[in-house]
């Protein structure tokens, strides 16, 4: 195989030092103005990039980490003065920011390394701001609604041949009220936009329901008693179908982030410590590394820990996306979050507050969801231009409707459609609702997905290179032969060897074990009952040995074996070759009798493959991805993983720079998009090598960090889980871009010739903005569709 060059990634300092805020912004409607946020806050010096999410309304603004870096006012006076408002709702995840700690009234938090999210009262405060505000909303919507009824049915009714029109000025003070009371809000964000030098969606909002409601003013003061058009209804109802679509929108867009509400849900408040011999309970702040707490039955674990005393099973679900509960006993891990199942367990705190695996994983989340995919940037550019291009347009559609002769009612009313169906909110939220929605659904079922990039840059894999060791295969040795010599039996030798190691700490040693208490546990009548050593010690280079029942008994390597004089025969000798050969590690239990040594029984120890990673295989293959197996392990156990697993091509005996010198290989030979799913710290250059890395929680935080995606449990299939989802998420963008620009191109033109009234744009426009997030939101049956296909 030809040896490529190990490509290096420059030491990013700048992002080492960089902070992060994260604003809240409120008055954005559109994608443009989106877009406007970022420009004012990029201008800000010290701001080194700015990111703003319209499905979010966040912003989320890198520092450079110098200490001229601007303070939360400069801020949040740039937002303003762009025509938005700005409040700081989460201060930068470094201590060194006492500004920004202090407005937002963090001090106490920082001085408990608590930088972020594990107390988050200031997140808590945002949602049930938006909470009040969509009850607000939703009240304004329905009196809007009342008030303009009686102007539409009769309308209607009109249809019927019934007359019930209301008089003039009763419809007039109608209008009026749903004009500038409930659309006071389009005239205040149009006119700040305007300030700023900028349209918005509230800008033709305004323009378009002023006109209407200015043509029946005006002819309702030059034509009193006259038999007269008013259009006070389309005004009306104009405003009160925005307003009940942008209430529809903001409803759907809270339910895109329900896999971080979820999160969040699952922190405890209090703990229950143990002070000597008693037990107290205390608000969670106030635990530290090392405290021992205890849980009880039915109870969340509160920090990250280690079990102590006890023993239990743990629902670890909503982190891992683990459907059955885990058994846990003394020195197993438990994760924050999780539900204590049946036993009592007292933990032993290893991490706290924003160190906790659920801290890291709502961090990571929200990190992705306020991520924008490299296509919204295209999208962004598109929304710039909006605004004016419609201006525009509404501005040739009133000119050639007069130059061709109709009537300026008619004119005036087909610009207003124009300017009113033209919403970009569609635009703007296409791609974030996705991203949301789908990184929501992938990290209930245990995938973690670090930006929105990777996302995206997943869904075009064509090849998955995995690391052997830890990934497909369980990583901890166990007893893949146990093939007896002579006349003893298989339980009476296998309880021998067990005898011998059991009180070696080898992992060799562990797996003889459990190989013994697995055959005792499934058939007590036919294993040998417990057999007890004395003497055990252990031979330098070789193996242990031990008194048993007056003999002693050896178990090591084939050197010893030579080394003692044991003969064997042709047959056996050969087949310790091919279990050699197949990658595993040959021992001998032997009896050490100076007249005549004898072998009692081969023991082959190998690394035994994941019972999910065939399937997970054959899953790619099916995706039309194809897999490479990349390991540092000898040729012969590289050989036998990947026949056992179906894979074509393996790398053997491969070093960790050399893996990533595999990877650029593959990159080159396949021309695609490759990935690569590892899980220890030897994997950290090949994963940041691939287009996409993937790594496994299990695994160590090097490879963590060198990833893009995350796996929260060691299982394989859970790789073709990430790529299908970033699949299904790529199609629903693809889906909501295609359908915000159709309903535009088909919109626009409809309303410029005169084929739709304003009251029919105004529908179309809040219809559209809706269905785009709802779209979005099917990706959250993705579990429900991957059952139908037989998952």
């Amino acid at each position: 195989m030809t040896e490529l060059a190990n490509p290096q990634r420059p030491t990013d300092t700048t992002a080492i030092a960089a902070r992060t805020a994260e604003l809240d912004i409120g008055g954005m409607t559109c994608a443009s103005c989106a877009t406007r946020v970022e420009k004012a806050l990029a201008k800000v010096p010290g701001v080194t990039r700015a990111s703003v999410n319209l499905a979010t309304e966040t912003a989320t603004v890198s520092l450079s980490g110098a200490e001229s870096d601007p303070a939360a006012e400069a801020l949040i006076a740039a937002v303003k003065k762009a025509g938005y408002e700005a409040t700081l709702i989460v201060p930068p995840e470094v201590p060194e920011a006492p500004s920004f700690a202090a407005e937002a009234g963090q001090a106490s938090r920082l001085e408990h390394g608590d930088h972020r999210h594990h107390t988050a009262p200031a997140s808590i405060t945002a949602a049930d701001r938006k909470r009040d505000q969509s009850r607000r909303e939703l009240a304004a919507v329905l009196a809007s609604a009342v008030l303009t009824l009686p102007l539409v049915v009769p309308m209607v009714a009109e249809w019927f041949g019934v007359q019930a029109m209301l008089s003039p000025w009763l419809q007039f003070a109608l209008a009026s009220i749903v004009q500038f009371v409930f659309g006071a809000r389009f005239y205040r964000a149009a006119f700040r936009a305007v300030r700023a030098g900028a349209g918005n969606m509230d800008l033709l909002v305004a323009l378009g329901t002023s006109a209407a409601y200015g043509i029946s003013v005006y002819e309702l003061a030059t034509h009193p008693g006259d038999m007269m058009h008013l259009y006070f209804e389309a005004s009306a109802v104009v405003i009160t179908l925005v307003r009940f679509g942008k209430w529809l929108e903001a409803r759907a867009k809270r339910q895109t982030t329900d896999a971080i509400r979820a999160l969040n849900a699952l922190r405890p408040d209090r703990a229950r410590i143990r002070v000597g011999a008693d037990e107290r309970e205390v608000p969670l702040a106030q635990v530290r590394v090392g405290t021992v707490v205890i849980v009880r039955p039915g109870e969340r674990v509160p920090v990250d820990g280690a079990v102590l005393e006890g023993r239990t099973h743990i629902d670890e679900s909503l982190i891992t996306g683990e459907s059955l509960p885990v058994p846990k006993q003394a020195a197993d891990k438990v994760t924050a979050g999780s539900i204590n199942g049946e036993g009592a367990i007292a933990v032993t705190t290893t991490a706290i507050g924003a160190e906790t695996t659920l801290a890291r994983i709502i961090r990571l989340v929200e990190s992705a969801q306020a991520e924008k995919a490299p296509i919204q940037r295209l999208v962004d550019r598109v929304s710039e231009i909006f605004v004016p291009a419609i201006l525009a347009i509404a501005a040739l559609t009133l000119v050639g409707w007069l130059i061709a002769g109709a009537g300026g009612e008619t004119a005036i009313l087909n610009a207003v459609a124009v300017l009113v169906i033209a919403c970009p909110c569609a635009l703007g939220l296409a791609t974030p609702a996705a991203i949301m929605a789908g990184t929501g659904v992938a990290a209930r079922h245990g995938v973690l997905i670090k930006d929105a990039e990777a996302l995206e840059t997943a869904h075009r894999v064509t090849i998955v290179a995995f690391d052997k060791t830890g990934t497909l295969t369980l990583g901890q040795p166990s007893v893949t032969a146990f093939e007896p010599i002579g006349e003893i039996r298989h339980d009476e030798a296998l309880a021998l060897a067990a005898a011998v190691q059991r009180h070696s700490d080898h992992p060799l040693a562990r797996a003889v074990i459990k190989a013994y208490e697995a055959v005792s546990a499934s058939q007590p009548n036919a294993a040998s009952k417990a057999i007890t050593a004395s003497a055990a010690r252990a031979v330098a280079g070789r193996g242990v040995e031990a008194d048993v029942d007056g003999r002693t008994l050896a178990l090591g390597s084939t050197r010893w074996l030579s080394e003692l004089g044991i003969a064997l025969p042709p047959a056996l000798t050969e087949r310790a070759h091919e279990l050699e050969a197949a990658g595993n590690t040959v021992s001998w239990l032997m009896q050490r009798d100076e007249q005549a040594p004898t072998a009692l029984a081969l023991i082959a120890f190998g690394d035994t493959v994941k019972p999910t990673a065939r399937a997970a295989i054959e899953r790619l293959a099916g995706m039309g991805i194809k897999s490479v197996l990349v390991t540092g392990d000898n040729r012969g156990s590289a050989a036998s993983v990947a026949k056992a697993l179906g894979i074509d091509e393996f790398h053997a005996e491969v070093l960790p720079d050399d893996k990533a010198r595999v990877i650029r290989d593959l990159k080159i030979r396949s021309a695609g998009i490759v990935a690569m799913a590892g899980d220890g710290i030897n994997d950290a250059p090949a994963l940041a090598a691939a287009d996409i890395g993937i790594a496994m929680a299990t695994g160590t935080d090097v490879a963590m960090h060198a990833a893009g995606i995350t796996l929260m449990r060691g299982d394989p299939a859970l790789v073709a889980d990430a790529i299908d989802i970033s699949r299904r998420t790529w199609r629903k963008i693809q889906q909501n871009l295609f359908w915000a620009f159709v309903y535009n191109l088909i919109g626009v033109p409809l309303a410029a010739f005169g084929l739709l009234n304003p009251m029919l744009a105004g529908a179309a426009m809040a219809f559209s903005s809706v269905s785009v997030v709802t779209n979005a939101l099917l990706l959250r049956t993705w579990r429900v569709a991957q059952q139908h296909t037989g998952r």
